[in-house]
């Protein structure tokens, strides 16, 4: 499709990426790269190690090109053009963030979504969209890595963790296997951060051919004409749901312990720049306010996803039904709930994700020493001493760890945690698209600060080195004689 001829817009990817290209010659970016190499035992050390290349990894490995460390390298376990929620366990058909949102561009124009969509299907056509479709918004990501030519490492994951004197060294398997030695980590893990799925209770020891995660691969053909749960009223339950009946589940109850439908999305709602740049700086009391308060009265659904399941005849909405045991029979389950006991094929948990880092191996060696906001930061003054909070990651300005015990692992504060898991220190600036670059910024300031203070010592050299003169010498004439003449007259 062509752009009308009023529009300012150059049309076609290659005009767009050409644009780009100038913006990033008239900015002088990337930076000329200014960190000292460094090896180990003959083997070259990375600057910086990105684990995982979904929108926040590949928000932080730009910025740190950009920024002129470019000894850096990102990791991603997914094949390519599938890193991310966006193509996987992410079912909503299009995204809940408004179009207009600059996401991952980090301050260019020409890196924007809405360049990309309108370089190719016009101005036109951008106005008349609503939503980004889910898939559309992994196409571009695609394109971003692509003309940003980032440094990705796929079907590549992180398997340990294990400090060398002060560097990180880093296991992987797949397509490359082997030891990694870098000098900074960055997790930019997603949704599950740290952690893993959230599971009720009430589930341990339930066969798994009977129920799924809503963040499982989840095949729902085989559902068609069955009797399907979903537990919850967020919006992946909508999405699980109604993925479930268009693949024509014979019917869908969602059981929702609470009273009555969250309405109103809070933040959303008082979103702006001083939240994004104010809320890390709060007191300890005011962020748990923040987020406690937000977490009481829940995100609701978004208004189109809900209709996308109360359309369908055979779907019901069960308000005030707690779940009290799940029970396996001969060819499904029974689910007690408060309201009585029902019979289904199938049960989807759609229960969110666990910051708890003590049960992922990879971080086996550093979980006993990260300090969590139980360990650091709350108090009971601060209100409800919810467990999704105390457990998460007591983090510094740049999103790196501190230690528990001082000393105890000194690699800590070279690791970042570049996702979800950060959102209680440094608000939501590492995981949601509104405010993506905001936190890449935050996050490669930090690492820059701290690899030219660690390096100081060589940057004074190279200062005291320097030669390079400014002035030949023939651009003046000495005139002290003459004034020694006039003087003796």
């Amino acid at each position: 499709m062509t752009c009308p001829a009023a529009s300012p817009v150059a049309t076609g990817i290659s005009a767009l990426e050409a644009r780009l290209q100038q913006d990033l010659e008239l900015l002088e970016l990337p930076a000329k790269p200014w960190v000292p190499e460094r090896s180990h035992d003959g083997v070259a050390v990375r600057d910086v190690v990105v684990i995982g290349a979904g929108m926040c990894g590949l928000a932080a490995t730009a910025k740190l090109l950009l920024t002129g460390i470019n000894n850096v390298v990102a990791y991603d376990a997914a094949p390519a053009g599938h890193e991310g929620p966006w193509v996987t366990f992410a079912r909503k058909e299009t995204l809940r963030s408004p179009k207009s949102l600059h996401g991952p561009a980090l301050g260019l124009p020409q890196l924007t979504f809405r360049a990309w969509y309108t370089a190719q299907w016009g101005a036109e056509a951008w106005h008349a969209l609503d939503k980004i479709a889910r898939e559309q918004w992994m196409e571009y990501l695609v394109w971003y890595r692509h003309v940003l030519n980032l440094p990705v490492r796929n079907n590549v994951r992180m398997t340990g963790i294990t400090p060398v004197g002060d560097l990180i060294a880093i296991d992987i398997e797949g397509e490359e296997t082997g030891r990694v030695f870098t000098r900074r980590l960055v997790l930019a893990t997603g949704r599950s951060g740290l952690g893993s799925l959230a599971v009720p209770d009430f589930l341990n020891g339930i066969d798994r051919k009977y129920w799924a995660h809503s963040a499982d691969a989840i095949n729902f053909e085989a559902l068609k004409g069955k009797r399907l749960a979903v537990i919850g009223a967020g919006a992946s339950s909508m999405d699980n749901a109604a993925t479930a009946l268009e693949a024509g589940a014979g019917s869908v109850d969602l059981l929702i312990r609470r009273k009555a439908m969250p309405r109103i999305n809070k933040m959303t709602g008082i979103g702006s720049q001083g939240v994004v740049h104010g809320m890390h700086q709060l007191p300890d009391a005011w962020k748990w306010k923040f987020v406690d308060y937000t977490a009481a009265t829940q995100t609701p659904p978004p208004r189109s996803s809900t209709l996308r399941v109360s359309r369908h005849p055979h779907a019901r909405f069960f308000l005030d039904c707690g779940i009290t045991a799940v029970r396996e029979e001969a060819e499904g389950l029974i689910v007690d709930t408060t309201t009585g006991a029902r019979r289904y094929d199938f049960l989807i948990a759609a229960t969110g994700f666990t910051n708890d880092f003590t049960g992922r191996p990879e971080f086996s060696a550093i979980a006993p020493h990260i300090r969590s906001w139980s360990a650091g930061r709350y108090t009971p003054e601060m209100g409800t001493p919810r467990a999704s909070m105390l457990e998460a990651p007591d983090l510094g300005p740049a999103f790196e760890f501190r230690e528990r015990s001082p000393g105890a692992c000194t690699i800590l504060p070279h690791i970042h945690c570049f996702n979800d898991a950060a959102m209680l220190t440094h608000g939501k600036v590492s995981g949601d698209i509104p405010a993506v670059s905001a936190g890449a910024d935050r996050l490669v300031r930090g690492i820059a600060a701290s690899l030219f203070a660690e390096d100081v010592e060589t940057h004074f050299q190279n200062l005291v080195a320097y030669d390079t003169p400014e002035l030949q010498g023939d651009e003046w004439v000495d005139s002290t004689p003459l004034l020694k003449q006039e003087n003796a007259l």
